[in-house]
């Protein structure tokens, strides 16, 4: 009961989880959940976890003494859940150490520790399940049974009786969040004077092309990035580029053009014009070439990314002859929206 009150606060964040076994369809309520929730619910096969319980419950917290062997700022938070009998969230993986402690009533762990195995997640609900599993040991904990999973583990818990299990869990920021947040960090720093510049530009031979020259002047204005490869560095800059001080974005269509569609539609006299939002522009340096549009790469072959942004206008007669890999490419930014047909006379 008291979880469930928890579940119905705003402050709380809590999931109801219900698992329909006859067409293994699951079902995820996130809170904060009406007071009536629970009311004409099956006795069995569902789920609710509500996260950060510590934060409110001082017996809660109290549990957290026992892990005085690890650092306390690598524990995220103590999880509760209740399940009533055969409730689960679904055999799937965490990319964080968890303790599984059993409170009350009986849950059976199902786990895979083997070297390899199978990560791909279903397509078909909202929760991030696998696709396939194959347990390698089984337990059912008892009230003051722990269970260590170390992060990457494939596992599945089952409640046999109802029963509340506390999931203490360990903090794993990725790597991309860390970089993220190290690079504000460094930002804070930075006087606004402080800019790229380029007082050696030299005239361009293609002013769509981020050359060399445009990348060691990234590496010079920030010395941290200096060690960073061409591919990734490109790849980055050139998103960074057609995106920055973007007046708005483009609608994306909500239907996929096909190239022979496309081709129709150019053969039949119209042309495809830039987004007036849209900012275009390639490079050929790294592993591959590509084509930046508004934070979008799309590896295109040099001489066709150079003929996409060169054109504010394309037709039959810039298109005529073309390899069929720009098609694809075309219909891509036509369904993003930095591409639009427009009525022409270029049949």
């Amino acid at each position: 009961d008291d979880l469930a009150g928890l579940a119905c606060e705003d402050f709380a964040l809590s999931r109801l989880i219900v698992h329909h076994a006859a067409s293994d369809g699951w079902q995820v309520r996130t809170g904060p959940l009406p007071e009536d929730a629970f009311d004409g619910f099956p006795e069995r096969d569902w789920t609710l976890l509500v996260q950060d319980v510590d934060r409110w419950d001082r017996d809660v917290a109290g549990l957290l003494r026992h892990f005085a062997f690890l650092p306390r700022w690598r524990i995220d938070d103590i999880m509760v859940s209740f399940a009533a009998p055969g409730g689960s969230v679904g055999a799937h993986v965490d990319q964080y150490d968890v303790f599984l402690i059993q409170g009350m009533g009986t849950r059976r762990w199902l786990v895979d520790s083997s070297d390899a195995p199978d990560l791909a997640m279903r397509d078909d609900v909202e929760l991030k399940l696998l696709r396939q599993f194959n347990a390698t040991h089984d337990w059912t904990l008892q009230p003051g049974d722990l269970l260590y999973l170390p992060p990457g583990v494939p596992h599945h818990g089952i409640a046999i009786e109802a029963g509340l299990t506390f999931s203490v869990g360990m903090r794993a920021p990725s790597r991309a969040e860390m970089l993220v947040d190290l690079a504000e960090h460094l930002a804070e720093a930075l006087p606004e004077s402080q800019r790229y510049t380029d007082p050696d530009l030299a005239p361009a031979s293609d002013p769509f092309e981020i050359d060399s020259s445009a990348l060691n002047r990234a590496r010079a204005a920030m010395p941290a990035i200096a060690p960073l490869p061409d591919a990734s560095l490109v790849r980055w800059l050139g998103g960074f580029l057609t995106r920055y001080r973007s007046a708005g974005e483009a609608a994306a269509s909500d239907e996929v053009t096909r190239p022979e569609q496309l081709k129709a539609t150019l053969h039949n006299g119209c042309r495809l014009s830039h987004h007036p939002l849209a900012r275009f522009a390639w490079s050929g340096l790294g592993d591959e070439p590509l084509l930046f549009v508004n934070g979008l790469a799309l590896p295109c072959p040099t001489t066709q990314a150079a003929l996409i942004c060169r054109h504010s206008e394309l037709g039959m007669s810039e298109l005529a002859g073309q390899p069929e890999i720009i098609w694809a490419t075309l219909a891509r930014l036509v369904d993003s929206g930095y591409l639009f047909p427009v009525e022409g006379n270029d049949a």
